[in-house]
């Protein structure tokens, strides 16, 4: 090898060898060039380089608090990165070609759809000042400082104007040019909010990063897609206001919000998902099936359960409870507000206070509503001295939480201000943690399954150890308590993705993301390693040799949250629960008032057999109350007339089905009860 070439490794560990300064592009020439038609971006990482769980890059051209710093300088040359494919290569590389079969691509061409809606803009109202356009997980956005409103007709003609950038498929060029020379052309032209960007996340003497396709250029470190017209299906789709810096004395900007997709097949995929998405939407179903509701007398964010929907809530928790013992929990209780000092010496107060509400002034100390259950926990412990033979202990609780919510943030019973959490928190040693976080992680698997979810994703949070004032511990301990869960999922095989930066203040997470019906992902299931907590209340155990030691604990959640989990199966089934869910398993409808004796002694027989039977005695006709039952989703309707009493029989409806023809209340029973105990999603 000489010293103008380099090496390069691809996916399969080949390594191929070409002229210092080649592209991403020409490697992927080298292997085919249908390949090079396909790739969006390259991911780049040094050479021998492995990674089980590579932590995903932040959504080009974000500029929120973790990641605008990075935004206009140069990444550092030996971190993973993904790069544009004309980026040239200057050095020994690992290198990964990334298509449309991958999310992160996807975030490329949507964080290049916001350049092109900016060219648009610019072109079509020069007086406008840029702020800044990320990706993000449903599509993109745009910051414009206009005196001028945006109307619907202008996004209508935007949107035109993108198609027009798209057609003259303008190539994105990387440019790098002084920092000072940049900066006095965008006070020149009074661009406060590039000047903000650069005087706040840039240092003197940098070059700085910039994107440039046609006339048009904005500060970006990237990457891209290669031209504006592999930007090939995106649709403007609102504006909202917000105040600069979000201060309400600074000006106030105006923000576009678009989404892209790869293909126009995914764009309408994407539209119809959100159609049905809309008539699955919990807040309407709730109100619709009379499961839950929020009183503006009572306050915003706290949920009042209906019979039917406290009778699912019941059946959730009874499930819960009875795994739990199951799997060696204890089950306990502990109170909903406790003194100060125990949040002090938790942490809590330091780290959480924002989430408390206010301090309650009491007779002899001050008192906080809980936010969470782990301290109560801990005090249980506590109360009685523990050998190792004793360890693991495992204790569990339904708690109900209280945490403050800003009223614009709360989203019915997804985000509250009072919930109940199925929180359990495992005392052990360090050499049996391991052992413990994988049992968590089958219970979480455990749950899901049986509740109809068959599909997750997993994300490993970490810690920044550059932001200590965020976190508790030494490096040794964040060390620990990350190789544990590390291996805890490698033990399993699960694929996972590591975030740094989003551990919680006392040790990593594992949080376990369910995916719906509609494909969307959910945040329900957690466990966490707490090393903080134990050393925080001087936990003790008595070891094998007799000396004192601190145990470790895992905290783990896997509904989450009742409410948030009971949501969540709304949208999942649409109201259609499951047979062993459903608050009512059957509707006994008399076709006349002289059935109605019979249609009582169906709904008595079947109850004696366990099921949940009501009867519709309603002055109606029996078409009504059918059309009634099958609107409120009822999952069997049981018809009773002359021929039915006369057999012993029942007509019987299926939801989804319809008419099954008459059947032996035995064989019914029967059915019902064994789709029960397999808890069967479909009827």
């Amino acid at each position: 090898m000489t010293p103008h070439t380099i090496r390069v490794q691809l996916p399969d560990g080949t390594v191929k060898e070409f002229p210092a300064g080649s592209t991403s592009h020409d490697v992927a020439m080298s292997i085919s060039p249908r390949l090079a038609a396909a790739a969006v971006v390259a991911r780049l990482k040094p050479m021998g380089a492995t990674s089980a769980s590579p932590a995903g890059p932040p959504h080009p051209g974000s500029t929120d608090s973790a990641t605008e710093a990075g935004m206009y300088s140069a990444p550092e040359a030996n971190a993973e990165r993904l790069a544009d494919l004309s980026a040239p290569l200057d050095q020994d590389v690992a290198l990964e070609l990334l298509t449309e079969r991958d999310e992160e691509a996807l975030q490329v061409v949507r964080h290049s759809a916001a350049h092109v809606m900016a060219t648009a803009v610019l072109e079509l109202y020069p007086e406008t000042k840029l702020g800044h356009g990320p990706a993000t997980e449903a599509g993109f956005f745009y910051d414009f400082y206009r005196p001028t409103p945006f109307t619907p007709e202008d996004l209508s003609a935007i949107e035109r104007k993108m198609a027009e950038v798209v057609s003259r498929d303008e190539p994105f060029v990387r440019e790098w040019e002084p920092r000072a020379q940049i900066l006095d052309r965008f006070k020149t032209g009074d661009d406060f909010m590039k000047v903000h960007f650069i005087e706040r996340f840039t240092q003197p003497g940098e070059e700085i990063s910039f994107y440039r396709n046609g006339s048009f250029v904005d500060f970006c470190r990237g990457p891209h897609v290669p031209s504006t017209g592999r930007v090939k299906a995106f649709k403007v789709l609102s504006l909202a206001g917000a105040y600069w810096l979000g201060d309400e004395k600074k000006p106030q900007l105006q923000r576009i919000y678009g989404t892209a997709f790869f293909s126009k097949k995914a764009l309408e995929e994407h539209f119809a998902r959100l159609e049905e998405a809309a008539k699955r939407d919990h807040r309407v179903l709730g109100k619709q099936l009379d499961l839950f509701s929020i009183q503006e007398m009572a306050g915003a964010g706290l949920i009042f359960w209906h019979p039917k929907g406290a009778m699912i809530r019941k059946i959730m928790e009874d499930w819960m409870r009875e795994e739990c013992l199951r799997r060696g929990y204890s089950l306990v209780v502990t109170p909903h507000v406790m003194r100060v000092n125990l949040w002090q010496t938790s942490g809590h107060e330091g780290f959480y206070a924002q989430n408390f509400f206010t301090k309650m002034e009491l007779d002899d100390a001050d008192y906080r509503l809980k936010p969470m259950n782990c301290p109560g926990h801990i005090l249980i412990y506590k109360n009685s001295p523990k050998s190792y033979r004793d360890l693991p202990v495992r204790l569990a609780e339904l708690g109900n939480v209280y945490r403050y919510e800003r009223s614009g943030t709360m989203h019915g019973l997804l985000r509250v201000r009072g919930f109940t959490q199925d929180d359990a928190h495992i005392f052990c040693t360090p050499e049996q943690v391991e052992d413990e976080v994988v049992g968590c992680i089958e219970f979480a698997e455990a749950v899901l399954a049986t509740f109809g979810f068959h599909e997750f994703k997993v994300e490993l949070s970490t810690w920044d150890p550059n932001d200590r004032k965020s976190y508790a511990g030494s490096d040794e301990n964040w060390a620990l308590a990350t190789g544990s869960l590390e291996r805890a999922l490698k033990r399993k095989n699960i694929p996972y993705k590591t975030i740094p930066g989003e551990a919680a203040f006392y040790g990593p997470k594992i949080d376990v993301k369910l995916v719906d019906v509609l494909g969307r992902l959910w945040q329900l299931s957690t466990v966490q390693f707490d090393f903080n907590l134990p050393a925080r209340f001087d936990l003790e155990y008595t070891a094998e040799d007799g000396r004192r030691r601190q145990p470790v604990m895992v905290h783990r959640a896997l509904f989450g949250s009742v409410e948030r989990f009971f949501g969540v199966l709304i949208e999942h089934y649409a109201g259609a629960f499951p047979l062993w869910l459903s608050p009512l398993h059957a509707a006994v409808v008399p076709i006349s008032e002289r059935h109605h004796a019979y249609a009582k002694s169906v709904q008595e027989t079947l109850q004696n057999g366990g099921l949940r039977v009501k009867v519709d005695d309603r002055n109606e006709k029996m078409n009504a109350k059918i059309r009634d039952l099958t609107l409120e989703k009822t999952p069997y309707i049981l018809v009773a007339g002359d021929k039915e009493a006369g057999s012993g029989t029942v007509s019987l409806r299926v939801r989804g089905q319809g008419d099954q023809g008459q059947v032996t209340l035995e064989d019914f029973a029967a059915r019902a009860k064994r789709l029960i105990e397999e808890k069967a999603t479909s009827l």
